[in-house]
């Protein structure tokens, strides 16, 4: 009966995380960075999958790729996190999920050399992803294309 109990619990926690993270839905599509240096291009792409949103964020410089991000909002032991995985660094870095909505999240890894902290933030049809840390913060904005 205990074991019945615990896996209910496993099942109603997981379930109430899957539905939480529908809140950030609004993520869902193509979005076109506004704010890149001179002869660049840079944009992030999310979709909905059976492990929850992914994202990949790509620069480019004319037609060459100089940037590519591998992002996530996954779902770790009953909590979210946004993850991003990226080349430079030798396995994928997850931040915990502190508050987020249906226009918003902000997430924080205190133990990341930077960014510790990565928020987005939606307002009418520009999203702003901010990275931050140790006094350092850059905005990144976006409008949708699709």
């Amino acid at each position: 009966m205990a074991r019945l109990f615990l896996l209910f619990l496993l099942i109603s926690s997981f379930s109430c995380s899957a539905q939480e993270s529908k809140k950030l839905d609004w993520l869902i599509g193509k979005w076109q960075r506004e704010n890149v240096r001179p002869g660049r291009t840079a944009f992030e792409i999310w979709e909905r999958n059976n492990q929850g949103l992914t994202g990949i964020g790509v620069t480019l410089q004319g037609s060459d790729t100089v940037f590519i991000e591998r992002l996530a909002i996954a779902e770790k032991d009953g909590e979210l996190f946004y993850v991003a995985n990226v080349s430079s660094n030798a396995s994928a870095t997850f931040f915990k999920m502190t508050s987020y909505d249906e226009s918003g999240f902000e997430s924080e890894n205190p133990d990341h050399d930077f960014p510790k902290k990565i928020t987005y933030k939606l307002e009418e049809d520009v999203m702003t992803a901010t990275i931050s840390g140790d006094g350092k913060q850059i905005p990144f904005l976006f409008k949708r294309v699709d």
